[in-house]
């Protein structure tokens, strides 16, 4: 008997819960079977960088260092506390622990969402579906950047005001101080005004609903609710900007030309396979279908996220995040009214997990995957880096051992990884941080890549003397066949030209009649 009872315990610890499979899954799957998925924006680059000049400083930059635009543009880097960490993390483990604490933020993130929608025990297979759905939803930003921190708290936030509302359970308390990390953390913290607006909208609404004698407990969670948000604002402004990052986000969306040109701030192309628009259809056909009373807090907040994820791409992710619940609620409620076989059928496979699922103790899978990740780091049995098949890995090397002087010109993404590789040996014209470039230089930036009429002056009016550029563009071969230009380098991502001056003739010389490397592919595939 005791022996019994020793193996049932211990298949109990060995079978996880299904929040623990989601969270192991997902974290191995980034780290081991993602190459450097985490990494596929060299923006993480400078954000490291930036994480190490705050910590050698001991000061937050309110102007720009990574560019060579004199004065310095003035910087808010919102970001610093994430990327001091950052800055921690790849002194101690390198980009391949980055790439493993970003995985499992993902992880934790998506763990905490699926464990949200289980807590009114719904359906376990339909809370696994939404959370998967959700997940996909916003794919693009698997991303080692600032932003997964916001998503982290924006499932947090949601939970503890969803838990005051439905659930009686107060832990206000709780987001103030949440919101003063949050707010040096990373620009998304305006997610949680957004949530807790829309909280403070249906909480309004009661007085108005309710018969004059049931009035004063609305109007007393009102007032509940309407101190918290005003205790989230005063912490807000414990940050280094000050009352500034209050403003920043409206600048920022408030610059119709940034908006208008940056891919992640473009509205989304459905034209794709997106797992946005599924969620979006589904969304809108259980709003039609449920028999549940519409809730003023739900109309708001899809609402509110709807309209900013067809805005702008950028916010697809808090908009899955955000409606997974109502989706779940919907679709629980109008699957209580379904019947047939496919129905019962589902019904019992979910009841049936949901018991196995409820008799899972400890977290022996995530635990395990932790020290898997840890060891297979450490070991240096799995390294993640930027990818020199897609980044400037390669002209990076090619730069530090020639020293080339003056300013040069470049696109954002290679300029993003000049930094990582080369800061302060180099200065760039441009990266990722258009927000503090501004409209205006940016539409310069725009017409020399595009070699539009008045392009050779811009880069005159920079001294621009020498151009990284990506290979296979338009802008790399039209200097090809621009006399004033010189090509010294060239791999499959990226190409280098000087201008042809007498500073860069011991260059020309030493690399005269070397060969595109698109040409060199071309003439691969022939032979």
């Amino acid at each position: 008997m005791g022996l019994m009872i020793k193996m049932r315990r211990l298949h109990i610890t060995l079978v996880p819960s299904v929040a623990d499979l989601i969270f192991t899954a997902i974290f191995l799957l980034l780290f081991f079977f993602e190459k450097s998925r985490l990494l596929g924006d060299c923006d993480t680059g400078y954000h490291i960088r930036a994480g190490e000049y705050i910590l050698r400083t001991r000061s937050v930059p309110t102007f720009d260092i990574f560019s060579y635009h004199s004065p310095p543009l003035p910087w808010t880097a919102h970001e610093w506390l994430s990327e001091v960490i950052m800055a921690v993390i790849q002194s101690r483990f390198g980009l391949t622990g980055v790439d493993a604490f970003f995985a499992a933020l993902l992880a934790l993130t998506t763990a905490l969402l699926f464990k949200i929608l289980r807590r009114h025990q719904t359906d376990i297979l339909l809370s696994s579906l939404v959370t998967v759905a959700a997940l996909g939803a916003f794919q693009i930003h698997w991303l080692a950047r600032p932003h997964i921190f916001s998503f982290l708290l924006m499932v947090i936030y949601h939970y503890l005001l969803e838990s005051w509302q439905r659930d009686d359970f107060n832990r206000l308390y709780l987001l103030p101080p949440m919101m003063l990390v949050w707010v040096n953390l990373h620009g998304g913290y305006l997610g949680g005004f957004l949530l807790l607006g829309a909280y403070l909208a249906g909480t309004a609404a009661g007085p108005f609903t309710a018969p004059p004698a049931e009035r004063a407990p609305h109007l007393r969670r009102v007032k509940e609710l309407a101190v918290t948000t005003a205790a989230c604002l005063a912490v807000c402004l414990l940050n280094p900007q000050g009352y500034r990052i209050l403003l920043f986000p409206f600048k920022l969306v408030g610059d119709s030309y940034i908006m208008d040109h940056i891919a992640e701030f473009m509205s989304p192309d459905f034209h794709q396979m997106a797992p946005f628009k599924y969620l979006l259809l589904l969304l809108i056909a259980l709003f039609a279908l449920s028999r549940q009373r519409l809730e003023v807090t739900e109309l708001v907040l899809v609402l509110l996220f709807t309209n900013m994820a067809l805005y702008s791409a950028r916010y697809i992710a808090l908009f899955a995040l955000v409606t997974a619940p109502i989706v779940t609620r919907r679709a629980a409620g109008a699957g209580e009214m379904a019947g047939g076989k496919i129905v019962e059928f589902w019904r019992k496979r979910s009841q049936n997990i949901a018991g196995s699922d409820a008799r899972a103790r400890g977290h022996l899978w995530p635990v395990a995957a932790v020290v898997l990740v840890v060891w297979a780091s450490w070991t240096g049995m799995v390294v993640h880096s930027f990818d020199p098949k897609l980044k400037a890995v390669a002209a990076g090397e090619f730069l530090m051992r020639e020293r080339i002087k003056g300013n040069m010109f470049n696109n954002d993404e290679i300029g993003d990884y000049i930094i990582y590789r080369t800061y302060p040996s180099y200065k760039v014209f441009f990266d990722g941080r258009s927000d503090m470039y501004g409209a205006a230089r940016m539409k310069e930036y725009f017409q020399v890549m595009k070699f539009q009429p008045g392009w050779e002056k811009i880069l005159e009016k920079y001294q621009v003397t020498w151009i990284i550029f990506d290979t296979d563009s338009d802008f790399a071969r039209f200097l090809l066949g621009n006399r004033d230009w010189s090509l010294i380098y060239s791999d499959k991502v990226a190409s280098i030209f000087v201008k042809n001056l007498p500073q860069y003739s011991g260059l020309i010389q030493k690399y005269r009649g070397i060969q595109p490397a698109r040409y060199r592919a071309e003439s691969e595939a022939i032979e």
